[in-house]
């Protein structure tokens, strides 16, 4: 009895304090890393907060010399032309289908790359081919589609002047509707696939060396190490990639499109993003071309938060 209260007499261990500093202390003592952030949060505010205002021309009718407060209001009306006009689910249609084939052929080429230039044990050889393949990033779309008119026109191209000194036949590769597809893709790996290596390299490097030493101890070859140790381990860079690039589903760059379409492929060719050009820039149509690019947008957060939720379903970390 006695130790007890003996014990309940014994002070407390007294809690750690908590040191709170106000916003002012922070922003003062943080202040240089503050104003290293100051760059990219006006870059976010100013090009991508300040213009979501803009949306609400989705639903006005939109006439510029009335303004934006004094435009008509008409609700969901663009959005019922939109989903009524014939012409949308031919632009739902090809869109989907370079969002497909990309997700298909050009998400896996930078993976694959990256595994293949992982193995490459002479330093020299390996910063030679990753200085190669970044070049065609910052290359203009302008100039590949040059590049790619020069190689595939039937007057003068090289393709089709071999083609012909073997075949004695031409390929219409810019005219043919079959053709424009698969030269869409190609573009897009040629001059995209290196800069994607980028991340995955960066996740290689992280995996932890012991790893590979065990498998080779239990006798894994370098393609198991590379499907039991490797993959696994940038399998969530991987799966953020995804997540990040169902966002864009609906987004297949305009100016890569718009530089190689021509009437003749249109009905395979034109997407939602040459679609909002012509409506909107074109012909005037802002309130319209307003609809379809926010009919877009919202896909996008739809399929992001979608994929989100499947990744965390099936044990990834996901974007949040």
């Amino acid at each position: 009895m006695e130790q007890a209260t003996a014990q309940g007499n014994l002070p407390q261990a007294s809690k750690p304090a908590v040191y709170r500093t106000s916003i002012a202390a922070r922003l003062r003592r943080d202040k240089w890393l503050y104003l290293l952030m100051l760059p990219g949060l006006l870059y976010f505010l100013i090009f991508k907060y300040v213009p979501m205002w803009g949306v609400l021309l989705a639903f006005q009718n939109y006439q510029p010399f009335t303004g934006f407060w004094k435009s008509e209001w008409v609700g969901f009306e663009h959005f019922r032309l939109f989903f009524e006009n014939p012409e949308f689910f031919m632009l739902l249609r090809n869109t989907l289908l370079l969002s497909f084939y990309n997700l298909i052929f050009f998400f896996p080429a930078p993976i694959i790359l990256a595994l293949l230039l992982n193995e490459v044990r002479l330093a020299f050889f390996k910063r030679t081919i990753q200085t190669m393949i970044y070049v065609p990033h910052f290359i203009s779309m302008v100039i590949v589609a040059s590049l790619t008119y020069v190689f595939l026109t039937t007057e003068g191209g090289t393709v089709n002047e071999l083609l012909f000194q073997y075949t004695g036949n031409k390929i219409q590769f810019l005219s043919d509707p079959s053709w424009f597809r698969p030269m869409i893709i190609l573009q897009t790996i040629w001059k995209e696939c290196g800069w994607g290596t980028i991340i995955f390299l960066a996740a290689l490097a992280a995996v932890d060396v012991e790893q590979y030493e065990a498998a080779t101890i239990d006798g894994a070859n370098r393609w198991r190490q590379i499907w039991h140790v490797t993959l696994p381990a940038i399998r969530s860079t991987i799966v953020i990639l995804l997540i990040l690039r169902m966002g864009s589903v609906l987004d297949n760059g305009f100016e890569q499109i718009y530089l190689m379409l021509n009437p003749l492929n249109r009905t395979v060719g034109e997407v939602f993003d040459t679609y909002v050009y012509a409506m909107g820039i074109t012909q005037g149509a802002f309130s319209y071309s307003t609809a379809v690019g926010l009919f877009k947008s919202i896909v996008g957060v739809t399929l992001v938060l979608g994929t989100n939720w499947l990744a965390k379903k099936f044990g990834e970390s996901g974007l949040y």
